[in-house]
């Protein structure tokens, strides 16, 4: 599976962005696809994850209804369209898959090389 994560860049606070992700090879080890984050000096966190089919989302309290994730599954393409972002939700952003839900980053198993997003006051 190879992931190529796209639509970083900087907005000020308040500001929306929209993150995609698409993916190509996928197989049953794909099934989930999450968003993760890693701000400088910090741990990489959970954002949100989503099934393909769309069944099943989930997101971190940080997030929650600020950011929506979705799926093209035509497309091979997930996306999160974040909005009221705020300066803490400066990170790189990272997309991977994971065979089955979850929000720990060990069990995700292909990453893409992330995307920058910065949040300026």
């Amino acid at each position: 599976v190879q992931l190529q994560a796209s639509g970083g860049g900087s907005v000020q606070a308040g500001g929306s962005l929209r993150l995609s992700c698409a993916a190509s090879g996928r197989t049953s080890s794909s099934n989930v696809m999450g968003w993760f984050r890693q701000a400088p000096g910090k741990e990489r966190e959970f954002v949100s994850f989503i099934t393909w089919t769309g069944s099943a989302t989930y997101y971190a309290d940080s997030v929650k209804g600020r950011f929506t994730i979705s799926t093209d599954d035509a497309r091979n393409t997930v996306y999160l369209q974040m909005s009221s972002l705020k300066p803490e939700d400066t990170a790189v952003y990272y997309c991977a898959t994971a065979p089955y839900i979850n929000t720990r980053p060990s069990l995700y198993n292909y990453w893409g090389q992330g995307t920058l997003v910065t949040v300026s006051s």
